[in-house]
């Protein structure tokens, strides 16, 4: 299997159909202006028109930018046609209109009919070429899976008869489904004799991160009883870093809720899990610009405050104007978050401590910066900087994050996103001043990464702002 070939061949497939299309289009263009008697002679003009060439270089160059931030490209292996058809039709459709403003606006036209038309015109060859190619593209890719030509390493998560059973369903199924299993490990001590017969034993759950670098896994299939959900949490803790399509067999209140979907019809039902919160490529690059935009400007605009607060925290006591202390970010990446001092130095001389409401650690100057929040501004250069995003989950300590997971091992999906300047748990929940406290604030940060998109980050901003100006802050 190799993944860079096979994406070369969808973004080649994707160039040859833009390049049809617009040959198509421009030929059509060409036959309704009436300025020419034959086929042969609008061929001629075409060829010597430079719009032509420059269309044929850039106009496919666009689709392919436009298919990629989509996501086009990103699981070039398992796709659905019907799916892909869906997805197809909605790129083409956007990618038409702004084709459309682009080029077609300026045509000779007899009357606004005429746009309707050549829209449709546009649209139609774009999306029937496309389709067309991926279809094939998907059936012989499917078609090789199916029959064992193409598929993803696998490590079976379990040892029992559960996973026995599992096993042999799937290796006896009328259609392959890729999956190849290279191995199993044990969940909870259950007797793997039986299982040693058919796949060789790789050690326990807990080895899971070693064994999928080494063994180069795509694919984690769990299969342990439905009521071991604590160590199912310890299996996704240890996992959630890497890059591995999870598979697990739904619980049946799963089934009367209706949420097993798979468009694979002849194979075992599985749940599909993708460890990914992170909205649509496209939403990430607007969510960084939007990132770097709006802390430009923050910046800009309160650096007469910067000034002030600079002097305050001097003439508040004695120490640094700028507070640095390490946080986990993104994949667990260590980072330095930076803030204005609003503590006496040595605060932390006895170890790590969460700051209270009434914490005599705290400057008065300190204590009116966190009011207001204002000793959070200098992260705003954390932001730029790549560290942290405005909207996500609060970047927490080690010594934090290590009690946490004791409690609450899926913690840790947290970490899946890039930490924020303010975040759901913040706005909805407050400030921790315990661990007890951080794993209730907890939830409101797990539904937050369950939802993300731009529109709810936009919505957390805003109270984020009111949140500010009702001086809530500790």
């Amino acid at each position: 299997m190799n993944k860079k070939r096979q994406t070369a061949i969808y973004v080649s497939l994707d160039i040859l159909a833009a390049v049809i299309s617009w040959f198509c289009f421009f030929f059509y263009r060409k036959y309704h202006e009436a300025f020419y008697q034959s086929s042969k002679e609008i061929l001629t003009v075409m060829f010597s028109d430079h719009k032509f060439y420059l269309g044929v270089t850039l106009i496919p160059l666009c689709w392919i930018i436009l298919y990629a931030i989509t996501g086009t490209y990103l699981s070039v292996y398992r796709k659905s046609r019907i799916k892909e058809l869906e997805f197809t039709l909605k790129n083409t459709f956007f990618g038409s209109i702004i084709l459309f403003f682009a080029i077609i606006l300026d045509d000779h036209i007899v009357d606004y009919t005429d746009y309707i038309r050549l829209f449709f015109v546009l649209f139609s060859l774009q999306f029937f070429t496309t389709s067309l190619f991926r279809f094939i593209l998907i059936t012989i890719t499917s078609n090789a899976i199916h029959a064992g030509k193409i598929g993803f390493n696998a490590v079976l998560v379990g040892g029992g008869k559960l996973a026995l059973d599992l096993y042999k369903v799937l290796e006896k199924q009328k259609q392959h489904s890729g999956t190849k299993f290279v191995g199993f490990v044990r969940a909870n001590g259950e007797d793997t004799q039986e299982m040693e017969t058919y796949l060789p034993f790789l050690g326990s759950y807990k080895d899971l991160s070693r064994i999928i670098k080494e063994k180069q896994i795509e694919e984690v299939v769990i299969a342990i009883d439905n009521r071991q959900n604590a160590t199912l949490e310890k299996i996704f803790s240890i996992i959630d870093m890497e890059n591995v399509l999870i598979k697990i067999l739904p619980k049946t209140e799963n089934y009367i809720l209706g949420t097993v979907k798979d468009t694979a019809i002849f194979n075992e039902p599985l749940i599909q899990i993708h460890l990914d919160f992170m909205p649509p490529l496209w939403q990430k690059i607007l969510k960084r610009i939007m990132d770097i935009v709006l802390s430009f400007i923050f910046i800009v605009l309160f650096s007469p405050l910067y000034l002030i607060l600079c002097i305050g925290v001097k003439r508040s006591s004695p120490g640094p104007i700028l507070f640095r202390q390490e946080r986990i970010g993104y994949k667990g990446k260590p980072f330095h978050i930076v803030k204005f001092r609003s503590m006496y130095v040595d605060a932390e001389k006895d170890g790590p401590q969460l700051s209270s409401e009434n914490d005599n650690r705290i400057t008065k100057f300190g204590r009116f910066m966190r009011r207001t929040h204002f000793d959070e501004l200098p992260q705003f250069f954390n932001v730029l900087k790549g560290d942290m995003s405005l909207v996500g989950p609060r970047p927490e300590r080690q010594y934090y994050i290590d009690k946490i997971t004791q409690v609450a091992p899926h913690y840790r999906l947290l970490l899946l996103t890039k930490p924020g300047l303010t975040s759901w748990g913040q706005v909805a929940y407050g400030y921790a001043e315990n661990v007890e406290q951080m794993l209730e604030r907890l939830r409101f940060d797990l539904v937050y990464i369950e939802n993300m998109s731009l529109l709810i980050d936009i919505k957390i901003l805003l109270y984020t702002v009111i949140a500010v100006l009702k001086l809530k802050g500790k």
